[in-house]
């Protein structure tokens, strides 16, 4: 799974003349899930995107808190083509999940990251559509992020996730954003489970 996930003063996404969702201050976050991706991926991904320190604390110290400490918004797209694989100049989207299964695995997603995080406070665009993603960046701060491959030793596998645990308890800062990842829903791996999207996303900079 691939996210490039920035830091905004604004974003908001039209389908033609409608406007469909919009946030203020927080992040947009561009995501598209291959044709691989299991629960496991997209638990990793939640974890990430709510918890990278990417905004200042109340001293204006850059890099110390989180959106989910900020109570900051998210606005999420679903982006097939970054699952694009070049063929010449051609671009290729075989290995993005096909849309009947993507749809119903990328509103999981959405509905665990309202379940660890304010349910109010995570926006979307609109799935399968042809989207205008308009982004006012800031910094500008743009973050690529991928799942990690998954082992294919059970007792591997068993050990990396006890290992990105115990790195997030230790880097948590405060009860609150603890107690929010321990809520992360976790369930098994589904192989028949993964992503990309239907439609064409286009990006907007705005200065």
């Amino acid at each position: 799974m691939k996210a490039i996930i920035q830091r905004v003063n604004r974003a908001f996404v039209t389908v033609g003349e409608e406007q469909v969702s919009s946030i203020g201050r927080g992040l947009c976050v561009l995501l598209g899930i291959s044709a691989e991706d299991t629960q496991r991926d997209a638990d990793y991904m939640i974890r990430k995107i709510l918890n990278l320190r990417l905004f200042e604390d109340e001293n204006g110290r850059a890099w110390s808190k989180s959106v989910m400490e900020r109570d900051l918004e998210v606005l999420c797209v679903s982006q097939f083509t970054l699952q694009c694989i070049l063929k010449g100049n051609k671009p290729d989207f075989h290995s993005a999940m096909p849309a009947e299964l993507a749809q119903p695995f990328y509103n999981s997603i959405l509905e665990n990251m309202r379940s660890v995080y304010k349910p109010e406070l995570i926006k979307d665009g609109k799935f399968g559509a042809y989207m205008q993603v308009h982004i006012q960046n800031d910094g500008p701060v743009t973050i690529e992020l991928s799942s990690p491959a998954a082992p294919t030793d059970p007792k591997q596998l068993s050990k990396q996730e006890k290992q990105q645990q115990r790195k997030e308890k230790t880097r948590s800062k405060g009860p609150s954003e603890s107690g929010k990842e321990k809520g992360l829903v976790r369930s098994r791996p589904d192989p028949n489970a993964s992503s990309g999207a239907e439609g064409d996303v286009s990006s907007e900079r705005e200065s």
